[in-house]
């Protein structure tokens, strides 16, 4: 198929900023390209927030940037200029409703991810953006600027160049690490990668015994050298390789050291009851069983398939009579319920993990642009920068506020 060979901005990706910013872009009156191998724009989006998409935050600038753990100073500009009320302006203006949930959690009413990377197709197809399913292999340039890029399909003639390719996560969704490639042979500098948001691997054999169980209502804590870094209340789940679930996902963006460090995790089993309570209530159904053998008495206490796990850890012989039990062990029982212990060995790999930290240095991309210093005419949006966030749509905050200000940005100086 022969198509037009020359355009002002060529975006290099599909994805959540490269959508945004090839919007923004082609709305300026500028004639935008977009270049994505997959047939599907927005795969990654698609599948987002369990297929409902959490497309931002419903918090204000500083609740944004206290979800920043690296350098949150870098996004200061664009989430002031397209932040997270933007979003939803932006959304519910071209026919999205939008709910907020727990956590300030902003979700379409209709609990489809679809709804959102389809609103963005038809919006580029309504401004005139052209897109390419066919991959970037180069990028062109000249006398230290953008000139074109090379293309699966031949060669396009371009002004600048914006790579939106997102991180090392979700391969299967076009995210293979290409602009890491690109930045790299145009001079920047990358920051080490690694997976956040990700499932964490434990070598306590009863994690592997307990794969499939979830709790529901526990309070996780996580610790860094036996510093506190992370306390929630959720769900999480122990698989065949250690702990996942949406607890476990937001513990991990904290876990930035390892190798340095030692991780660990505890979980209360019953975070509604302090102490005192909790043993009060253990001694209840001591005393309801107490002719029962051990193993038999926790049933009221813990799910079925924790309750051998319980009995190993606390010492306590199953076939002991409950009312042999002495006080000693009904407290290092009380002990487990209040804080059990998962050690942890490491993160699931990059390929599993939501998103990937690391990337292309900030420190060689204007923050109020998102320009490369190093090469004019190219800009970088959305994961593929060494930006991430925590858990609860600030992710995709990155991805709308880099894309938007990289789209308007195209040929100016400064974002006006």
């Amino acid at each position: 198929m022969e198509w037009d060979r020359n355009c002002d901005l060529a975006v290099i990706g599909g994805g959540a900023a490269g959508m945004m910013c090839a919007l923004t872009a082609a709305e300026r009156g500028l004639s935008v390209t977009l270049l994505e191998p997959q047939q599907k724009l927005g795969r990654k989006l698609r599948i987002t927030g369990k297929g409902r998409c959490n497309l931002t935050n419903n918090c204000d600038v500083k609740t944004f940037m206290a979800n920043i753990p690296g350098d949150g100073r870098f996004l200061y500009s664009a989430v002031t200029r397209f932040g997270m009320r933007e979003v939803m302006d932006f959304f519910e203006g071209r026919g999205l409703k939008l709910k907020t949930e727990r956590g300030n959690r902003v979700f379409p009413v209709s609990d489809n991810a679809n709804d959102v990377a389809g609103l963005l197709v038809r919006e580029l197809s309504k401004s005139g953006v052209r897109v390419l399913h066919t991959a970037a292999k180069e990028i062109l340039v000249s006398d230290g600027a953008v000139i074109g890029v090379v293309t699966g399909e031949g060669q396009l003639m371009c002004r600048a160049a914006a790579v939106c390719t997102g991180g090392l996560s979700y391969p299967l969704t076009g995210s293979t690490g290409a602009g890491y490639a690109f930045a790299e042979k145009l001079g920047h500098t990358l920051t080490p990668r690694r997976p956040s948001l990700v499932p964490l691997e434990s070598e306590d054999a009863y994690c592997a015994e307990m794969q499939g169980f979830a709790l529901k209502n526990v309070t996780l804590s996580a610790f860094e050298d036996d510093r506190l870094i992370y306390k929630e209340l959720g769900e999480m789940l122990f698989t065949h390789f250690g702990v996942s679930g949406p607890l476990v996902l937001s513990a991990s963006a904290k876990m930035r050291h390892w190798g340095e460090r030692k991780y660990r995790l505890e979980i209360d089993l019953k975070p509604g009851l302090d102490e005192k309570k909790l043993d009060a209530r253990i001694l209840r159904d001591f005393e309801k069983y107490a002719n029962k053998e051990f193993k038999n008495a926790l049933g009221e206490l813990a799910g079925r398939t924790m309750i051998p796990v319980l009995v190993r850890l606390s010492g306590i012989a199953e076939d002991a009579k409950v009312n042999t039990v002495t006080r000693e062990q009904r407290m290092r029982l009380l002990r487990l319920f209040k804080a059990f212990p998962v050690s942890l060995s490491g993160t699931r790999p990059i390929d599993e993990a939501i998103v990937t930290a690391g990337g292309v240095c900030t420190k060689e991309i204007n923050p109020r642009t998102m320009e490369s210093k190093l090469v004019q005419g190219l800009y970088f949006a959305g994961e593929v920068l060494d930006l991430d966030a925590y858990t609860g749509g600030f992710n995709l905050q990155i991805a709308w506020s880099t894309g938007y200000v990289a789209g308007k940005s195209v040929f100016k100086e400064e974002f006006v």
